[in-house]
């Protein structure tokens, strides 16, 4: 595959037990991101399935994966997966959960901090660097004084079930316009107002 390729992580926790958590929205991402791409994802030998495929007809290439590790742990199956391919660290899109922008919003950003993500601080640890993309999938904030860790390893309530599934929709539509148009015109049609 040509270097010109896009890897697409979607982060999240391994197992049926963590696969509703709000933890787990980057992984949900990408199995839609598959059921547009009519594949299915296939283990590799770097801790992680994946998926190869074009988006659209003569589209952009991309590597859509998801880390088999724990959150905490997805940084070596990304950085590997990345080498394997030959994908620069620039057509690298970490798509995740984030507690510091409200839930059923999606924002995009290139580098910066972790924020307390770990799952980004091991991908930035492994890759040797923060300069990669982000689609950020939000949550909202715990309520009260509810823990952060409790918070993001429970399942959405049932009003936000409700919308997830636009969330999920505008997310995987995200990633697209990333991979498309770039992230400067993709950040301009998301993260306008809604009107």
């Amino acid at each position: 595959m040509p270097t010109d390729a896009w890897l697409v992580a979607g982060l999240g926790n391994p197992g049926p037990g963590y696969s509703g958590n709000r933890h787990n929205v980057g992984s949900m991402v990408l199995d839609l991101l598959a059921a547009r791409l009519s594949g299915r994802f296939r283990s590799t030998r770097t801790q992680a399935v994946a998926l190869e495929g074009r988006l659209g007809p003569g589209g952009p290439r991309v590597v859509l994966m998801k880390p088999l590790t724990y959150m905490n742990l997805s940084g070596g199956p990304v950085s590997a997966l990345a080498k394997f391919y030959g994908i620069p660290t620039e057509r690298v899109l970490a798509v995740h959960d984030e507690i510091d922008i409200p839930f059923n919003t999606v924002r995009l950003k290139a580098g910066g901090g972790e924020g307390g993500h770990n799952g980004l601080r091991d991908i930035s640890r492994a890759l040797g660097t923060k300069d990669y993309l982000r689609v950020r999938v939000g949550v909202g904030r715990p309520p009260g004084r509810q823990d952060t860790a409790d918070f993001v390893l429970k399942d959405f309530g049932t009003a936000e079930k409700k919308e997830l599934p636009f969330l999920l929709e505008d997310a995987a539509d995200a990633v697209e316009a990333v991979i498309r148009t770039g992230l400067v015109a993709a950040q301009q049609k998301f993260h306008a107002p809604a009107g």
